[in-house]
C-alpha cells in the first residue's frame, strides 16, 4: 500500500513543520522535500536512508529525521514519525493508508548537538499531542 505524508497541526492551529519549510532557503526546501519524497515512495519499512533519512535513538527513538547541510554548513533536520497499523488502526487514526507524519524541524551550526531540552521542547511534546489525539491534528 502506498505511503502518505501529512503534516501535524498543534494545538494552537499552527503547522510547525509547514513554517520550518518556509523559513529554509529555497533550494534547502527542495532538498529536504525530495527526500521525504523518496521515503514515501520507497516506502519508508524498506528505505535504507542513504545517510539522508536515519532512524533516531534514546529519547528520540520512534522519531526519524531527515538531513542536509545547507549554506554556511548549517544543518536542517526535519521530524517524522511513521503512523502505520492496521486497517482499523489507520481509520480511528483519520487515514485509509500510512504515513508519514512530519512534526517540525530544526536548524544547528555545524559540530553542535541539540540538546534534550530542545528535542522535547520542539519534536517530541509536537510528537506526544500528535499520537494522543484522534483523529490525528494535521493540516488540511
Amino acid at each position: 500500500m502506498p505511503w502518505g505524508i501529512v503534516y501535524h497541526r498543534a494545538s494552537s492551529g499552527t503547522v510547525p513543520a509547514q513554517r520550518f519549510l518556509l523559513d529554509c532557503p529555497t533550494s534547502m526546501r527542495a532538498k529536504l522535500l525530495a527526500v521525504l519524497e523518496v521515503v514515501r515512495a520507497a516506502p519508508p519499512p524498506a528505505f535504507s536512508g542513504g545517510g539522508f533519512w536515519e532512524a533516531m535513538h534514546g529519547s528520540m527513538k520512534g522519531y526519524y529525521e531527515i538531513r542536509r547541510v545547507g549554506p554556511g554548513r548549517q544543518h536542517y533536520r526535519l521530524y517524522c514519525i511513521l503512523d502505520n497499523g492496521s486497517e482499523k488502526e489507520l481509520a480511528q487514526r483519520g487515514f485509509d493508508r500510512p504515513q508519514i507524519a512530519v512534526i517540525n524541524g530544526l536548524v544547528k551550526p555545524n559540530a553542535t548537538l541539540f540538546s534534550d531540552a530542545e528535542y522535547a521542547r520542539h519534536v517530541r511534546k509536537l510528537g506526544d499531542d500528535y499520537r494522543a489525539t484522534l483523529p490525528r491534528p494535521i493540516a488540511k
